[in-house]
């Protein structure tokens, strides 16, 4: 068994048994470990792992840039080899890792679409409150937008989460892990409204006795029912933006960014791990800054 072959079956194991990764991802760390085994076998005289140097595996990042990989591929890749030396020197194979300081290409983030607050009036406002899936609808795109939450985290929402005496709710984002949200008045009259005069009409099923948002027979909304209410509201509303519920949540970032929220709070209430995902909204926010000074000072004015 060549050392290539050891050291790929200890690595996975190390994924499986002690960082209990999913099936995908293992098989992810084991793919971009197959491209630097690949790379060493052309370039390298198929040299072992724990002898690759710094300058090969920068050399190696050059070669798979020029594989024509998309920055975040390479970016992927280049983190795969890098929990890979960690692995190793955990095992004490290296003494140091050569991968520690090797760089992944700058990847250009897309600024989110989100909706103006005038465009969410505006949907809003066209719902159908006469019906008791108006009513629901109301409420769920008032909280969706109110609190920023994905919509996994909406559909998932329990009536035993919610603290609307105390203005916040407890929600459960990815990974199971449990955030504090604060919950405007008018989110929380509209919410209070449907459990106390819709929710209490339907038939629910034992499944979903905490479920908070419920369809007419009484299951738990799923997500692709908020895609199309959305979809629906948006095209009655004439707005030609791409949106999903995803759209309400880059809102809820970008207004209170824009009106000078504090980006540490934001990031708390949004539920991410690293501030660099929340910097975005800074982004954004310049660029809203840039084109109303474009738009508005009088020397731009033609």
């Amino acid at each position: 068994m060549s050392s290539w072959n050891s050291y790929k079956i200890q690595f996975k194991q190390y994924l499986q048994l002690e960082r209990s990764l999913a099936k995908n991802s293992i098989e992810a760390y084991a793919d971009d470990l197959n491209k630097l085994e690949q790379y060493s076998q052309l370039f390298l005289s198929n040299k072992s792992p724990v002898n690759i140097e710094l300058n090969e595996l920068q050399a190696f990042v050059r070669w798979i840039s020029e594989l024509n990989f998309s920055a975040t591929s390479q970016g992927r890749i280049i983190s795969g080899i890098k929990t890979f030396y960690k692995f190793l020197l955990l095992e004490n194979e290296v003494k140091q890792s050569p991968a520690e300081l090797l760089e992944a290409p700058k990847t250009a983030r897309k600024l989110p679409i989100f909706l103006t607050i005038e465009e969410i009036d505006k949907m809003v406002g066209l719902i159908d409150r006469s019906t008791p899936e108006g009513e629901r609808n109301v409420a769920l795109l008032e909280t969706l937008y109110s609190c920023g939450l994905r919509v996994s985290e909406l559909v998932g929402l329990k009536i035993s989460a919610l603290h609307l005496d105390d203005d916040y709710i407890k929600v459960t984002g990815k990974g199971n892990k449990e955030r504090l949200v604060p919950i405007g008045t008018g989110a929380k009259k509209l919410l209070k409204n449907y459990i106390k005069k819709i929710r209490v009409h339907v038939p629910i099923k034992k499944s979903a006795e905490d479920t908070l948002f419920l369809n007419r027979r009484g299951s738990g909304l799923s997500r692709v029912m908020v895609f199309y209410i959305i979809k629906d509201l948006a095209a009655k509303a004439g707005i030609k933006k791409t949106l999903s519920p995803h759209t309400f949540r880059h809102s809820f970032a970008t207004h209170l960014v824009e009106g000078g929220a504090d980006l540490r709070a934001v990031q708390e209430m949004l539920g991410h791990e690293s501030i660099t995902t929340t910097e975005i909204y800074t982004h954004l926010d310049l660029q809203y800054l840039r084109d109303n000074i474009l738009s508005f000072h009088p020397r731009n004015k033609s």
